[in-house]
């Protein structure tokens, strides 16, 4: 999902009208909406690969001690991740809502605030 929020926000979150070659975003004209929303995507695609080579490794960790801070760095994680999902996915919808005709890019837009919803959940 974090990788669907990155694609759709680098790939249309930016757009520029005819008249002017300067790029702005299409939430709301606000940059730091795109960038939460790329910055997140971004982070959290490199910890579930990082996570991802952990599980795989911990079975050959013998050190109970070891086991125990990465289980803890897991869960703590993933809890600071879910809040971080949900703060984006409001700050997206209420960005989106405040936005006014806005055609190109209104799919991934919609795209990237569902899939920031879904985060939630599977985080």
């Amino acid at each position: 999902f974090a990788l669907i929020v990155f694609a759709c926000l680098v790939g249309e979150g930016y757009t520029n009208v005819p008249s002017s070659p300067e790029l702005f975003c299409i939430f709301n004209h606000n940059e730091d909406a795109c960038r939460y929303g790329i910055g997140v995507g971004i982070l959290a695609f490199l910890a579930c690969i990082f996570f991802f080579t952990v599980d795989l490794y911990f079975p050959q960790i013998s050190n109970a001690t070891d086991r125990k801070y990465l289980v803890l760095a897991d869960l703590g994680f993933s809890g600071l991740w879910t809040f971080l999902w949900f703060v984006g996915f409001c700050f997206l919808t209420n960005q989106w809502a405040a936005a006014d005709d806005v055609f190109i890019g209104a799919d991934s837009a919609r795209a990237a605030i569902t899939f920031s919803f879904f985060s939630i959940f599977s985080w």
